[in-house]
């Protein structure tokens, strides 16, 4: 690079921290390590293990951002020092270079925190769930799955992240019936999410001896793994309590007193009621403990049926519905249909080398302009 160069490379890469500062309110990040600073000194902070834990890793990530923030300064700052002692000293190269390569690795460090900035979803942190199920196409969707199902363990193993299979079963002839597995690392549903919907394939079939063209689908489902601590928020204000007489064995004094005791939660008319023990407070303690329990239930059932509607809600996996294509036959092609994103060199693809897709998907979605409703032509 020429010292111009350099010159509006340190105010282009200026500019960019300045905005990417801005997004990551810093100023609000650094009020919250003090709070969390001062939270952490609590002689009783350590008592709720799990609690404790969470805002630990919640410190932490603000702490690196701002280190990162900080460090970036101090490399842009350290890029105009070179340059200057270059010019005073008659243009010295080695220094001009020293400039360049900081710049080239503030770029670099930049462009991951960008990257990071997309992963703000409310989950995208968390692990992933994920299920390949093929479609329509018998024996050759089911080894399309199974390509995919290759493909992605690959890209994990490239991400570094931990990969759980829960549940594989193998297809009659070849390929697999369905495959489920849980990823676990940094931001892997926050990742993975980018793979969610229907996947086309377009090959000559090493099943078919006549060598005919077939075209074959696959669903893929990537829900996040919600942590089982379920936190249940009881409102008094959404309660209605009754008492009532025992109607129970127990002696006259069952019989005489409104022991009994009845709760309805108002908003999920769930009801609960107990007349085990002779004292109302203690039935009342153990309808609470009843009610929390079924609230929790409920909520768990709840995360459980939007994660299947999430996978109900993918098109059919046929015709009209894929997110992305994957042409290997007449020519080679993998063309993602919601960004347009499309790469010739298919086969680092199918060994896992999803990167440019997710972050294709990833700028798309946190801009707002994601495709919609279009079609592949091959």
């Amino acid at each position: 690079m020429t010292p111009a160069e350099i010159k509006e490379e340190i105010k282009e890469l200026g500019e960019r921290l300045a905005e990417l500062g801005g997004i990551f309110d810093l100023a609000q990040k650094e009020a919250r390590l003090e709070e969390l600073d001062a939270i952490s000194q609590d002689p009783s902070f350590w008592n709720d293990a799990a609690k404790a834990q969470t805002l630990m890793r919640e410190r932490g990530d603000i702490s690196e951002v701002l280190t990162n923030m900080r460090g970036l300064k101090q490399s842009i700052e350290d890029a105009g020092v070179f340059l200057e002692l270059s010019e005073e000293s008659g243009g010295d190269q080695g220094l001009i270079d020293d400039a360049a390569t900081a710049l080239k690795a503030v770029e670099n460090t930049l462009n991951e925190m960008e990257k990071l900035r997309m992963l703000s979803g409310p989950h995208d942190q968390l692990s992933a769930i994920v299920t390949i199920k093929p479609g329509a196409g018998g024996t050759e969707s089911q080894d399309w799955a199974s390509i995919l199902y290759r493909m992605y363990l690959r890209y994990c193993q490239q991400k570094g992240w931990a990969v759980e299979v829960t549940d594989y079963q193998d297809g009659e002839e070849a390929g697999i019936k369905m495959a489920e597995f849980r990823v676990e690392g940094p931001f892997a549903f926050g990742y993975l999410k980018a793979e969610d919907g229907v996947h086309r394939l377009v090959r000559i079939s090493p099943f078919d001896s006549n060598k005919r063209r077939h075209t074959s689908f696959a669903a893929v489902s990537v829900v996040p793994e919600i942590d089982d601590d379920i936190e249940v928020e009881i409102n008094n204000a959404d309660l209605r309590i009754d008492t009532y007489r025992a109607s129970g064995a127990g002696g006259q004094h069952v019989n005489r007193t409104d022991s009994a005791v009845r709760i309805t939660h108002l908003p999920t008319g769930v009801v609960v009621q107990c007349q085990a023990e002779r004292s109302q407070h203690k039935n009342r303690d153990k309808a609470f403990k009843m009610l929390r329990a079924k609230l929790y239930e409920r909520e768990l059932k709840a995360r459980e049926a939007a994660a299947e509607q999430s996978f109900a809600e993918q098109k059919d996996v046929a015709f009209g519905s894929q997110i992305r294509s994957y042409v290997l036959h007449p020519y080679k092609q993998i063309k993602d249909l919601r960004t347009g994103y499309t790469v010739g060199n298919v086969e680092p693809v199918l060994d896992g080398h999803l990167e440019p897709f997710v972050e294709a998907y990833l700028l798309k979605a946190g801009s707002g302009e994601l495709l919609e409703g279009v079609e592949d032509i091959d």
